[in-house]
């Protein structure tokens, strides 16, 4: 899939991972459809990128709402071929607390949000992409999923997100074996230590001492090279059903 022939949904689009990937795409000729729950942030991304983008308030848990902002993306688009879920949050928190065990609702809301949510935009746009015409190899889509080497070696504070993130790694073979029929492609990008914004928000001893952790380039991830990856996925046909490591060589110690 060449990049000036995207038209792609991206969740989280307003910030962080989810922006980079959008900037990336438009700057390639793709169009977007920014998908957030920050209305303020979601719109001056929108205005950042020009008339080829658009941005729909979106809670990525609403089975109707999703529903709705896909079908009107789709329409604003002139067509839908690659999702990207990048929507997410932390949930952190020890499963036996100072103040006693996670509440329930902490694991859940995290569930819900970061493998429910990328689960229901996946499904909503791969409804609607299996009736675009096909391109070569009988290609009609694309759906790219985030996770984290957490899901591999999730740290004290990380059993809900490192959950809902192995759910994410876990539902992409699945997934991209069942809609190979339909000629949509699935992959997952799993990032280690990346700049963003919580990142930024951290003293700078923090932020060195996770720099040091990475064993080669002993740096954080710039959220360009996590778009690049993204792009590469996008270009290469090859790429089904697999989870992409991007970290670095690290491996997240137990805390």
């Amino acid at each position: 899939m060449q990049l000036d022939q995207v038209k792609a949904i991206i969740t989280g689009g307003a910030s962080g991972l989810g922006h980079a990937v959008a900037q990336h795409l438009v700057a390639h000729g793709a169009r977007v459809a920014l998908f957030d729950v920050n209305e303020e942030k979601g719109q001056a991304a929108a205005r950042a990128l020009g008339e080829v983008a658009r941005f729909y308030k979106t809670d990525v848990t609403s089975e109707d709402g999703v529903a709705a902002n896909v079908a009107a993306a789709r329409e604003a688009m002139g067509g839908l071929n690659v999702v990207m879920n990048c929507a997410g949050i932390l949930g952190a928190g020890r499963v036996l607390g100072k103040e006693g065990p996670m509440p329930l609702s902490t694991f859940a809301s995290t569930v819900m949000v970061n493998l429910v949510g990328s689960f229901n935009v996946a499904k909503a746009a791969a409804a609607l992409m299996q009736h675009n015409e096909a391109g070569e190899d009988g290609e009609r889509g694309v759906i790219v999923n985030t996770a984290s080497v957490a899901a591999y070696e999730g740290q004290i504070g990380q059993a809900a997100y490192s959950a809902s993130k192995g759910g994410v790694v876990g539902m992409t073979l699945p997934m991209a074996r069942e809609l190979s029929r339909f000629g949509i492609r699935v992959a997952t990008i799993a990032p280690g230590i990346f700049w963003t914004p919580m990142v930024d928000g951290m003293p700078p001893q923090v932020q060195e001492s996770l720099s040091a952790s990475i064993p080669f380039p002993s740096r954080l991830g710039k959220p360009e090279e996590f778009a690049q990856t993204v792009a590469f996925i996008l270009g290469n046909r090859y790429i089904n059903g697999e989870t992409i490591r991007l970290d670095g060589a690290v491996r997240l110690q137990p805390k």
